[in-house]
């Protein structure tokens, strides 16, 4: 295996970790204004991430100076072809930080709600555009032979792409529903739970969809060929059964599920795309890949000594601090947010 493979593997781990982590975060905020009857319901809601949901977009940063340094063209083509859709996303994400920061600042009940409407539109948008772009890196943009997008805007919005969006905007509220079940309690668990299930069949039906269409949008089933490998079935499969754990109200097992789906799902993404980065949807000799967008073999190396050392560092602190706030909140509980 050579640096540059290592390096693709290391920043799809990257990004795996980030739709993970981040993707519940996403389906809370979304599920606040809907599952929160009142101030001090919504409270635990945002209480149920208030210690991780800031390392948890850590994970993006990383991604991002990752794919930087690994692969600068890859990063140039992609954040100035997709500079508005990304601008967008980081103004919901600006606006959901200062939400979670300032809502407890003053208990007039229209400031706050006020801010968690703001929440739950910093949340929204990210789910979605997140599932817009990874329809468009595995459908293919305009690219021409000097690297650049030569698209506008409007080429991100395609049908494919708007599937993904809701395929992502669904998975990532049924994974935040799930990990609700594991933190909150009383009446909000029993109304958590039974959203939960409501939200199932819709996660299914969107992701479906998503992947049926890529038999004619992209050229994935073509490359992955009849034996996809086991990523895709194992997705397909997690997410039937993450439906039955939050059927029988088991919703360690569910959240559990939920993960695996969105981890295989990510996986067979960059499966379908290596060992490209990104897809010319103006000709296949045009297309970015982890040898020709990547950065000088010393670069890699100093990289690759720098993860060896910092990356199981940030591993263990991320699990130590999931441990330490892992109890279940109760309305009773000391809140801060």
């Amino acid at each position: 295996m050579d640096l540059n493979i290592l390096w693709f593997l290391l920043i799809a781990v990257l990004f795996i970790g980030f739709f993970f982590l981040e993707g519940f975060d996403y389906g809370v905020g979304i599920l606040l204004p809907i599952l929160g009857k009142d101030d001090s319901q919504r409270r635990q809601i945002i209480n149920s991430i208030g210690p991780v949901w800031d390392a948890n977009e850590v994970w993006l940063l990383t991604a991002g100076g990752a794919m930087f340094a690994a692969f600068p063209e890859w990063y140039a083509t992609m954040f100035s072809g997709f500079y508005l859709a990304l601008v967008l996303m980081l103004l919901a994400l600006i606006v959901r930080g200062v939400a979670f920061e300032f809502r407890s600042k003053d208990q007039h009940p229209k400031w706050r709600a006020t801010w968690d409407w703001c929440i739950f539109i910093g949340s929204f948008v990210p789910a979605l555009l997140w599932g817009v772009a990874l329809g468009n890196l595995v459908r293919g943009v305009p690219i021409d032979g000097d690297m650049n997008y030569v698209g506008g805007f409007w080429n991100l919005l395609n049908p494919y792409a708007l599937l993904g969006g809701l395929a992502t905007l669904t998975l990532f509220t049924f994974h935040g529903a799930a990990f609700l079940t594991l933190k909150l309690s009383g009446e909000l668990l029993n109304r958590t739970q039974a959203f939960a299930k409501r939200l199932w069949l819709p996660a299914v039906v969107a992701v479906v969809l998503f992947v049926v269409s890529g038999y004619w949008a992209t050229d994935i089933f073509t490359r992955l060929g009849v034996n996809p490998g086991v990523a895709p079935v194992i997705a397909g499969a997690a997410l039937l059964a993450a439906g039955y754990f939050i059927m029988k109200n088991r919703g360690g097992w569910a959240f559990f599920m939920t993960g695996l789906t969105i981890a295989f799902s990510a996986i067979t993404l960059f499966m379908g795309l290596y060992p490209r980065v990104m897809v010319s949807s103006l000709s296949a000799d045009w297309s970015l890949t982890i040898y020709n967008a990547s950065s000088s073999p010393y670069t890699l190396t100093v990289m690759s000594w720098i993860a060896l050392i910092f990356v199981p560092i940030v591993l263990g602190y991320t699990i130590w601090s999931y441990w330490v706030f892992r109890k279940r909140i109760h309305s009773d509980t000391e809140l801060e947010y």
